[in-house]
């Protein structure tokens, strides 16, 4: 039996082919990304740009000829994210994508770059100190250096970024139906198809899928980016993955942001179980998908869990891509919660920011009270197609 949710009311019905459609209907095509979001965004990027400037001009004494051109071209660079990133939320062609992938490898240098901008400036500072005669001769010395640092570390964020790792967890689940016992799990997360990973990054993971041979896939979310994109095309190759007991999805934020009934339309179409605030029984387990757009409110999601009246004695696993609502899935009975969306960080100095924001349940499998919590670092990327401190994996799971 399956479950709805309409407003406040939780509803149990058996699953049908028009079902899923029906959910669709009564939701939100497109949740837009606040203005003041994309402001900040902006400002940050200007203000990382302006300190590049100065440091540069500084440091390695630069006349007229070289800053003009230079200040241009750094304000130039400072609109591309976020131009491109609007565009790709409106339209798709070669040179959007081309645009974007281009915008976000450089923010990505940016990132580190401001950072060592940054140790610049707090060197110079240590030298005027210690070596006040000799500072000016070391000045451009090191920021030659620290610059140079700056751009091999994101050489490297980038390489990384494209290795995707196969990492292996055990999950003990109190009252395992026999016939799961030894049974594997992929769980994949943060793929994010669009203008950065097309429809080579889904053959990716399908070959993944076939060295692993799991009995059954969960996508916690995040599949797409959320740009407009060709969402049969790019996803192709996943519809490829043949589990025995399926393939199972449920939205993240990103498929949120663009047209959610689309991307859940053309997986559907695929051959994936989208679950939209749905529970189905899989030999004797439940599988439940609940929606990011159904999980931003906790009185919503509150409403939902209760009305599943989950039976203790069997478990359950819950695909939600935000590692949080813990206390609420956990009071629901779930035995264990999938998720993703941290990414780990991606990159510091969010890796750091991530942590402050959902603590231990940042990564990795972790306990809840009598709830799993399996939090994946994703196997994509968002913004700068970079890794730095953090890894992209794909995590195989056997149910002991």
């Amino acid at each position: 039996m399956d479950y709805s949710v309409t407003g406040s009311d939780v509803q149990p019905r058996v699953s049908s082919p028009a079902a899923p459609q029906a959910a669709e209907a009564a939701k939100p095509v497109r949740r837009s990304i606040p203005f003041a979001a994309v402001a900040i965004m902006q400002t940050i990027i200007f203000l990382g740009h302006v300190l590049l400037y100065v440091t540069w001009k500084s440091f390695w004494s630069l006349d007229r000829d070289i800053t003009m051109p230079l200040g241009a071209v750094l304000l130039v660079l400072s609109l591309t994210f976020v131009t491109s990133t609007i565009l790709g939320f409106r339209s798709t062609n070669a040179f959007i994508a081309v645009f974007y992938k281009l915008a976000a490898i450089w923010l990505g240098f940016l990132n580190f770059l401001v950072w060592a901008a940054c140790l610049c400036w707090a060197a110079d500072l240590f030298l005027r100190v210690t070596l006040p005669h000799a500072s000016l001769e070391v000045r451009p010395w090191v920021a030659l250096i620290l610059f140079g640092i700056a751009v091999i570390v994101s050489l490297f964020g980038f390489v990384n970024a494209r290795l995707i790792r196969e990492r292996r967890v055990t999950v003990k689940l109190p009252n395992l139906p026999e016939a799961w016992r030894g049974r594997k799990a992929m769980l994949v997360s943060d793929i994010h198809l669009g203008n950065v990973n097309g429809a080579g990054f889904s053959r990716r993971i399908l070959k993944i899928f076939r060295r692993l041979d799991p009995s059954i896939v969960f996508i916690a979310g995040d599949l797409y980016d959320g740009s407009v994109v060709d969402a049969e095309r790019l996803a192709r190759p996943l519809f490829e993955m043949k589990a025995p007991l399926g393939v199972y999805f449920s939205e993240g934020n990103h498929e949120d942001h663009g047209d959610a009934a689309g991307f859940c339309a053309a997986l559907r179409d695929g051959g994936i179980r989208v679950l939209r605030s749905e529970v189905v029984d899989v030999e004797g387990v439940k599988i439940i998908g609940i929606p990011y757009a159904d999980s931003v409110y906790p009185m919503h999601f509150a409403t939902f869990m209760e009305g599943l009246q989950l039976d203790p004695s069997q478990p359950s696993i819950l695909l939600n891509h935000v590692p949080n609502r813990l206390p609420i899935t956990e009071k629901a009975g779930v035995s264990l919660q999938l998720s993703g969306h941290t990414h780990g960080g991606q990159v510091f100095p969010f890796t750091w920011f991530t942590q402050r924001a959902f603590g231990k349940f940042t990564y990795g499998l972790q306990r809840f009270g009598n709830l799993q919590v399996l939090t994946s670092s994703g196997a994509g990327t968002w913004g700068p197609p970079m890794r730095v401190g953090t890894a992209p994996e794909v995590i195989l799971i056997t149910f002991a």
